[in-house]
């Protein structure tokens, strides 16, 4: 068990080596772009120049940093990092500059009743063999309304109508999940435990 243990943190090792490897490659990379653009011509390499090739590439590395925030959410159970970056990805996306403070305010609302719900649903699939399908099927129809009522506001907002009713709504369930769910999570842990 010992040894399963530092092989899995020697691979968790690895790959903030990695990590941090990536993001000083695309640091050189942002600063010799405009120096390999004006060469690309000359190289035979002006497609890489092209706007749908660059769309793309934002496209994938979005893409690519939303699941490393994800799974970085999910192992340390920060939302900091998902509230820091979701300006940045919201300007990315285009989402005008009015529905930024929108945006933080559906996220700071929703991910408090995701997490604790996850960790109910989390403390409920313990003792199963495949906790993992179960907590799926088990939490995912609970996340629906703190998401459609998150989406909901920000587009209230940006449409003029007022997001208030649907913020109003996630602080009434932010208040019942942090009332409710550590009490089931502890139901739920005192049953599995011996």
């Amino acid at each position: 068990m010992d040894s399963e243990q530092s092989n899995k943190s020697r691979w968790w090792r690895l790959a903030d080596r990695i990590g941090a490897t990536a993001s000083f490659l695309c640091a050189i990379h942002c600063a010799l772009l405009p120096f390999v653009l004006a060469l690309l011509p000359f190289l035979g390499l002006e497609f890489l120049a092209d706007h749908r090739f660059e769309r793309g590439f934002v496209l994938f590395a979005c893409a690519l940093a939303l699941v490393a925030l994800v799974r970085g959410f999910r192992r340390h159970q920060q939302p900091l990092p998902l509230l820091l970056a979701a300006p940045v990805l919201a300007l990315m996306l285009r989402l005008p500059p009015e529905g930024h403070i929108p945006l933080l305010l559906s996220l700071a609302l929703s991910t408090p009743i995701l997490s604790l719900l996850g960790g109910l649903g989390a403390a409920l699939t313990l003792g199963a063999r495949r906790g993992g399908v179960l907590l799926t099927f088990l939490v995912l129809p609970l996340y629906v309304p703190a998401l459609i009522l998150g989406a909901a506001g920000l587009d209230a907002s940006l449409t003029g109508a007022g997001g208030a009713a649907h913020w109003l709504i996630l602080g009434g369930l932010d208040i019942a999940a942090l009332a409710l769910c550590p009490w089931a999570t502890a139901a739920a842990l005192r049953e599995v435990s011996p």
